[in-house]
């Protein structure tokens, strides 16, 4: 499983998943680093198989309409700590990770994780 972090998420959650072992980059390892469109992280994501976790209200967007990016991981935390988020994150990964095997648009907050396809 692979995963692209967005801009408006930290670095510091794309090293925690890639040191839970799982191939993860975030936009600031692109080229145009945070400055990385919506539509090329759309692409980035369909051409590497990756799901995108995001906070942007954009992705979904363009997911239910023209099904980019490959999967994607809402955050609607609003603002939380880096520290929060990666507990919030570790503490559902295993489930998450399971439920992408079938799934390729799922919310998650601090309290619940909801399935939308």
């Amino acid at each position: 499983m692979k995963f692209l972090v967005d801009a408006q998420l930290p670095v510091r959650l794309a090293r925690f998943l890639q040191t839970s072992g799982y191939d993860t980059i975030h936009t600031q390892d692109l080229l145009q680093k945070n400055e990385t469109t919506d539509t090329e992280i759309n692409e980035i994501s369909m051409q590497q198989e990756r799901i995108v976790i995001t906070k942007d209200a954009d992705f979904v967007d363009s997911f239910m309409t023209i099904q980019k990016p490959y999967k994607l991981l809402l955050i609607t935390t609003g603002n939380i700590k880096n520290s929060e988020l990666e507990e919030i994150v570790s503490k559902n990964l295993e489930t998450l990770v399971n439920l992408f095997r079938d799934r390729d648009y799922i919310e998650m907050n601090r309290e619940i994780i909801i399935v939308h396809r």
